[in-house]
């Protein structure tokens, strides 16, 4: 159960702005915080931290390793890993490796720092989180020198403070359509956490985030991004939550579906009508809906000549910055 949020209590970790209010959720920004040099994030202390996640909630550890990971490179296809997460933290300086750590907050140091953090968030934005949130999560990132980590969209609204090393954050937005078509996030949201294309020839449209210690980013649900580390260990903390509110990812599920058919849907927020059907429709028969539109989309493929089957439901995974 999550711990109260009050908005009464001082600023202690991050500072202040006029971004907050206007932007959140709406476009990323920049801001400041005093998190820089923290004791919970030295690397004996995360080894620890990750040791005790392997031990008893392996689901909420994740890392790889690689030397040549690309921008465009799919999670899904990252290979195996050569070793066990303690070592590749004790390697962390050699072995490009990119650890994460979720619900960090279920250990009690952390989970009160992270609270802490997000009474403040939600002071500075006006927001009550209890009300919106259906998931939070304390999300601790670990990554070696020069690593890449891959362009992608996510599901969570996210805070990203940056505690230790430097790297540029590349922020696109999730409102160009050539950038992200609509195609994409309907893909993302139904079946396929690599769905976000990375297109090379966009690349000068993002925005440029220079992450360094004591400075972080806010990242919009679904603002298309992706990271290049310096030649240094880089240790970020994700402060996030994904909404309680899913009828916008339910009308992109539903149009997904009808695409599979051959129609072509109307886009959210054209008819508050049209999209609370497509909610109340793929809520209450997600999976069915699934398996019969995939039968129906397998059917229609087979007169045209066509047994190819490019719908398969996967597991809803969040995958964060």
């Amino acid at each position: 159960m999550s711990a109260p949020i009050k908005t009464s209590t001082p600023l202690q970790f991050v500072e202040p702005n006029d971004r907050f209010r206007p932007d959140f959720n709406q476009r990323p920004f920049q801001f400041a915080h005093r998190l820089a040099g923290h004791p919970l994030f030295a690397l004996p202390r995360l080894l620890e931290l990750a040791s005790k996640t392997r031990r008893e909630r392996p689901r909420d550890l994740y890392y790889d390793a690689g030397p040549d990971i690309r921008a465009d490179q799919r999670w899904d296809r990252m290979g195996p890993k050569p070793f066990v997460v303690e070592e590749a933290l004790h390697r962390i300086e050699t072995c490009g490796a990119w650890v994460t750590l979720h619900q960090a907050q279920r250990d009690p140091e952390y989970g009160a720092l992270f609270y802490e953090c997000m009474r403040e968030f939600e002071g500075l934005t006006g927001v009550d989180f209890t009300k919106v949130m259906r998931v939070e999560d304390a999300l601790i990132f670990i990554t070696s020198p020069r690593r890449v980590t891959p362009y992608h969209i996510d599901r969570e609204c996210n805070f990203l403070l940056q505690i230790r090393g430097e790297k540029n954050l590349y922020v696109f937005d999730r409102n160009d359509k050539d950038v992200l078509p609509v195609t994409e996030v309907e893909r993302f949201w139904a079946v396929d956490n690599n769905a976000a294309q990375y297109k090379p020839q966009f690349q000068s449209r993002a925005a440029t985030y220079r992450l360094v210690p004591g400075n972080g980013v806010h990242i919009p649900v679904n603002n298309p991004h992706w990271v290049q580390n310096d030649d240094n260990v880089s240790i970020s903390l994700s402060v996030n939550f994904t909404w309680n509110d899913w009828e916008r990812a339910n009308v992109h599920r539903a149009n997904f579906l009808l695409r599979k058919l051959g129609i072509s849907p109307r886009p959210p927020k054209q008819s508050a009508l049209v999209d609370a059907a497509k909610n109340v429709v793929i809520s209450t028969s997600y999976t069915p809906a699934f398996y019969m539109a995939r039968g129906t989309a397998r059917f229609l493929r087979r007169l045209k000549g066509d047994r190819g089957d490019g719908f398969r439901p996967k597991e809803d995974k969040t995958a964060a910055v």
